[in-house]
């Protein structure tokens, strides 16, 4: 057990799915798990462990930022010796082709924050670290076969949820930027540094195109697909 999580060592899975809210956390658990348990309730990050076709999955609740995913995704490599993380996130939208409801699976993720330089992680000059290549190829193959039509590309992960938009749509038409999110560069770092594998599946919840958005409640149940899409890829793993 760690100061967040009270899960013995064999109730977590070696693969886990990771959204922000415990409460869909929850969801996903019930709705998709086989005699999902409640394995932890430390700080209200619920995490399900059961089966999907199977296959043991875990489902914890990593928080909002980069400093919260950060302390659950590590603790959950390190010490429970889970192999790959999934994050199943929302996002904002940077371009007219992605509607609500679009799922973007990050290859890459852009960030400014100084999280994988603080762990020791040599970040390039371009500033982006990557998904790991296996999980990413397995998840692309299983978009084909389920027929989930995603947007494969590189995301904005930063610090502050309410920053400047003109600021963001720069960024977005110099670096080819699909989306905008918080956590995923910091569970990229994690990945590097303790040699596991991780990728960040998201669904455009907002558009900075449209500015449309989704409500509290879409955002807690309507990402369907993207779900499915991660549980078929974790049995593929």
């Amino acid at each position: 057990m760690t100061p967040h999580n009270r899960a013995k060592q064999n109730e977590i899975a070696k693969i886990v799915l990771m959204p922000g809210d415990p409460l869909r956390a929850k969801w996903i658990a019930e709705n998709y798990l086989v005699k999902p348990k409640l394995v932890n309730d430390v700080r209200g990050m619920f995490a399900y462990t059961g089966m999907y076709k199977n296959k043991k999955v875990t489902v914890m609740a990593h928080g909002m930022g980069m400093p919260s995913i950060g302390i659950y995704s590590y603790e959950l490599f390190k010490f429970y010796k889970v192999n790959t993380i999934i994050r199943v996130g929302s996002a904002g939208g940077f371009t007219k082709e992605l509607q609500l409801g679009s799922i973007v699976v990050a290859n890459q993720a852009f960030s400014e924050s100084g999280y994988a330089k603080d762990i020791g992680i040599k970040v390039p000059p371009s500033k982006i670290l990557k998904a790991s290549t296996s999980t990413l190829n397995k998840c692309l193959q299983t978009s084909k076969m389920l027929k989930t039509k995603c947007f494969v590309g590189k995301v904005l992960c930063e610090d502050a949820f309410y920053s400047n938009t003109p600021w963001q749509k720069r960024m977005n038409l110099s670096q080819g930027l699909l989306a905008v999110e918080m956590e995923a560069f910091a569970l990229y770092a994690n990945a590097m540094k303790l040699k596991k594998n991780a990728l960040c599946l998201l669904t455009i919840s907002d558009s900075f195109v449209s500015n449309k958005s989704m409500s509290s409640e879409q955002r807690q149940t309507s990402f369907k697909s993207m779900i499915k899409l991660a549980l078929e890829t974790a049995t593929r793993i």
